[in-house]
C-alpha cells in the first residue's frame, strides 16, 4: 500500500469536488458526480453549485426541481439531500436501514411508534399523501383519526421513515418559500425505486466523488454500518493507500489524485457542505480544534472558507436597505494575497446571492 500524504490527500479531496478548478459540468452532472448534495438549509445546493461550476445561475437548479430531473429527499444519515431523480431511486432503498434506527431510536418519537403495524401506517400515509401533497402539520391530523390513542406527530415522522417521501416545489426553489410538502417518491417521478440497488455501485460512486477514503469515511457519509464486508469484496477492482495516520484509504484506479504542490484557490463552501459532512475523518480539510466553530451546538454547518485547501474561517450574508455585507471570521491569519483573493471571492458570491443589491460591502475579520 504506497503511502499518501496529508498534502496530497487534500489536493485529491479538492480534485473530486472541482473546488481547485470550476467546472464545466451542468448542475445535474454535478450532482450526479456528487451523489447528492446537502440540503437541510433549502438553498445550501445553490451555494455549494455556485463554488464548484462555472457561469452557475440559480435558475439552472431551480429547473431541474421543476421538471423533476432532481428531487429533495431524506436519504444519507437521514437528512435531507437535493439528488438526480434515478440516483434517489437508487439511495433511498439503500438507507432503509438508517430510517428504520432511527423508528427504533428517536429520543421524540420511537416510545409514540412502540408496536404498530408499520405496514398499515406506511399505507395510511402513502394514501394521503398521494391523494395530495401535504405538509407534516397537515399530515399529523389526518393519521391521529385512524391511530386517535398515538401521538399524531410520531405518526408522521414513522411515515417520513418508512416511505420514500419528497419536497415537492417551490420548497427549495431559487427566490420562493415555502414548508415541507411531501409525497412519495414513486407517485412524484412516476417511477418506483429501485427494486435491488447496489451497496457495490454506491461505494464506487462514493469513492469517485469524495476518494481516496476509508471504510469509517463512507460510513460516516451514509450513515449505513457493516460497510467492510461491501469494500472487501470490491477490493480487487480497488487502489489502496495508506494514510499518514496509518488508516487504510480506498480509490478508484483512475480517479484524479494531483500532486501536493498543485495551487488550491480561495473558495467559500455552502452551509452544510458535503466538503464537511461526508468524511468520518476531516482533518483532510479541517483542523480539528477549529470543528465546534463550524459546527454550532445546535445543528448548523456554517459555510466555511478555505485558503489553500484548508478551511480557516466562515463567512454570514446579512442584507439591509439594498446593501448586502459579507463578514468573514477568520480563525488564523492569512497571506495579503489571499486576502485579497478572498475579498474578490466574497465579492462574487453576493453578487451571486443579491444581484439587485445596490451596494456590495466584504469585511474580514
Amino acid at each position: 500500500m504506497p503511502p499518501i500524504g496529508a498534502r496530497a490527500l487534500n489536493r485529491a479531496t479538492l480534485a473530486r469536488q472541482q473546488l481547485l478548478k470550476r467546472s464545466s459540468m451542468s448542475a445535474l452532472e454535478f450532482t450526479e458526480h456528487a451523489f447528492g448534495l446537502q440540503a437541510q438549509a433549502p438553498m445550501a445546493p445553490y451555494f455549494a453549485l455556485w463554488a464548484r461550476l462555472k457561469n452557475f445561475a440559480p435558475e439552472q437548479l431551480s429547473e431541474l426541481l421543476l421538471n423533476r430531473s432532481a428531487v429533495r429527499i431524506v436519504v444519507m444519515r437521514g437528512t435531507v439531500h437535493l439528488l438526480a431523480a434515478d440516483d434517489a431511486r437508487l439511495l433511498r432503498p439503500l438507507v432503509q436501514p438508517v430510517m428504520d434506527r432511527d423508528l427504533r431510536l428517536n429520543a421524540l418519537h420511537a416510545a409514540g411508534l412502540e408496536g404498530i403495524d408499520h405496514d398499515a401506517l406506511a399505507a395510511a400515509g402513502r394514501a394521503l399523501v398521494e391523494e395530495t401533497p401535504l405538509t407534516a402539520a397537515e399530515l399529523r391530523p389526518l393519521l391521529g383519526e385512524r391511530w386517535p390513542d398515538r401521538d399524531p406527530a410520531a405518526l408522521a415522522h414513522g411515515v417520513r421513515g418508512l416511505l420514500p417521501l419528497v419536497q415537492v416545489p417551490p420548497r427549495g426553489i431559487w427566490g420562493k418559500a415555502g414548508q415541507p410538502t411531501l409525497t412519495t417518491l414513486e407517485h412524484w417521478l412516476g417511477r418506483e425505486p429501485l427494486a435491488n440497488p447496489s451497496l457495490d455501485v454506491m461505494v464506487f460512486r462514493y469513492l469517485a466523488a469524495y476518494g481516496p477514503a476509508s471504510i469509517q469515511d463512507v460510513q460516516a457519509w451514509s450513515g449505513l454500518t457493516r460497510l467492510g464486508e461491501v469494500v472487501e469484496r470490491i477490493r480487487s477492482q480497488l487502489i489502496v493507500f495508506r494514510s499518514e495516520s496509518g488508516t487504510e484509504l480506498f480509490d478508484l484506479p483512475d480517479a484524479p489524485r494531483p500532486g501536493p504542490d498543485v495551487v488550491a484557490p480561495v473558495r467559500i463552501l455552502a452551509p452544510f457542505d458535503n466538503l464537511l459532512l461526508s468524511y468520518a475523518d476531516r482533518t483532510r480539510v479541517l483542523d480539528e480544534e477549529y470543528k465546534a466553530v463550524l459546527f454550532t451546538q445546535n445543528g448548523i454547518i456554517k459555510p466555511a472558507v478555505l485558503v489553500n485547501g484548508r478551511a480557516v474561517g466562515f463567512v454570514a450574508i446579512t442584507k439591509t436597505k439594498g446593501a448586502v455585507l459579507l463578514e468573514v471570521s477568520l480563525f488564523t491569519k492569512i497571506a495579503k494575497s489571499a486576502l485579497t483573493a478572498l475579498e474578490k471571492e466574497g465579492h462574487a458570491l453576493l453578487r451571486f446571492a443579491h444581484p439587485g443589491a445596490g451596494s456590495y460591502e466584504v469585511r474580514v475579520g
